[in-house]
């Protein structure tokens, strides 16, 4: 017999089946028994199922439980525990995501968890397509101390990306998506698609390169490689948007963060002409760029109105918050240049994707799959959850 107040839990565990929590839960319901926690989960058919119970004095509950367990062909065993409640810790969340996972590493992530004295309650597998991802909810520890750690496991082995947010209410309070255009919503740069077009592509992609590495001023560099279309007609912007290319995953990307009620605005140092057709196209919410400057029908080589650089990014972003009624901290930015910096940090959640060295080490997150929606397994979403029918899964957004 139980002495007053005992405080039990229960383990079930064995081959799913309907019914088998109800059953549970209608015993200790006949025992007056108070529930103090509960957990299940189910693996490849496979059920766990936890309860912590305060059990009255005089209430035998474990002779059903283990009646239960022998009528159903389950595993049923029972530990006395502290009557006290664990004191909530500060919960943390790392997410892990790699072409494939093997144990070695994930067995490097928990280990830099632990090095940060963080305390591993939950995994979650969330996507094996079209890469593995792996949701870790930590508790305790230093959050400094263990992205320091992370990162350099990740760095150790480039096979997978990490990254390590809070938990709780800020991650559950997102609500705006802001995006990078090239090379990050589309595979393209918009000036070289513009510079093939005028015939100036090989002058113009050296001066992307270096721009995009943060060696030359964006600004300058971009007024220098625009000056290359002067006298080009207005129609290769047509015949360069045709050559544009979503970026894999981008469709069901922007289609399950619709679908969750997020806004989505795309801010980019390329131009109005291609930005504002993707926007319309897509049914994005925002669209901000610079502007080419044109005179009866030809390009000038110039542009008309203030750049959109590395700051003006981050100033478009905060605009874009208030405007949506929401804090920075609400926003997820998603970029891999080093024109996006400004704009990462001041977002709640920067995601460096496919992105420079120099970006990957100043962004809150990593994502080196070439797949757009595997951002969205940062927000914890599993494979199953996203949106593959909202548009086509083309890289052609036409």
């Amino acid at each position: 017999m139980l002495a007053a107040r005992e405080t039990i839990l229960i383990r079930i565990s064995g081959p799913d089946q309907t019914g088998i929590t109800t059953a549970a839960m209608g015993i200790l319901a006949s025992a007056g028994a108070a529930v103090q926690d509960v957990e299940q989960m189910v693996i490849r058919g496979r059920l766990t199922l936890e309860i912590v119970v305060d059990v009255p004095s005089g209430r035998d509950v474990l002779k059903d439980m283990l009646l239960l367990g022998w009528e159903r062909g389950l595993d049923v065993d029972f530990d006395v525990v502290e009557q006290a409640p664990v004191p909530s810790l500060p919960s943390l969340i790392v997410s892990v995501i790699g072409p494939e996972l093997a144990p070695g590493d994930l067995e490097a992530v928990t280990a830099a968890v632990a090095k940060a004295n963080g305390n591993i309650e939950r995994i979650r597998r969330l996507a094996k397509t079209p890469v593995w991802c792996y949701e870790l909810e930590v508790h305790g520890g230093d959050l400094d101390q263990m992205r320091t750690q992370l990162i350099d496991r990740a760095a150790e082995s480039p096979r997978f990306d990490v990254s390590i947010q809070r938990s709780g209410l800020s991650r559950r309070a997102q609500r705006l998506v802001v995006l990078d255009v090239d090379s990050t919503l589309i595979q393209n740069e918009m000036i070289d698609l513009l510079a093939d077009q005028a015939g100036v592509g090989a002058q113009c992609a050296a001066i992307t390169e270096a721009a995009m590495r943060g060696e030359l001023d964006f600004a300058e560099s971009l007024r220098e490689r625009v000056s290359l279309l002067a006298g080009q007609p207005v129609e290769i912007i047509d015949r360069a948007y045709e050559q544009l290319r979503l970026t894999d995953g981008a469709p069901t990307f922007i289609a399950t963060l619709k679908r969750l009620g997020f806004s989505v605005a795309i801010v980019s140092g390329g131009f109005t002409s291609f930005t504002d057709r993707l926007r319309d196209e897509l049914g994005l919410d925002h669209s901000h760029a610079n502007t080419l400057e044109q005179r009866r029908g030809v390009l000038t080589g110039e542009l008309d109105g203030p750049i959109v650089d590395r700051a003006a990014k981050a100033t478009i972003l905060r605009e874009l918050a208030a405007r949506e009624g929401i804090e920075p901290e609400q926003v997820i930015a998603v970029g891999d240049g080093a024109n996006d910096l400004d704009m990462l940090a001041a977002a709640g959640l920067g995601v460096a994707f496919c992105a420079k060295r120099v970006v990957r080490d100043a962004a809150d997150a990593t994502v080196s799959s070439p797949h757009l929606d595997a951002v969205l397994f940062l927000l914890g979403l599993r494979r199953e959850e996203l949106d593959q029918d909202g548009l086509t899964t083309t890289g052609d957004p036409r």
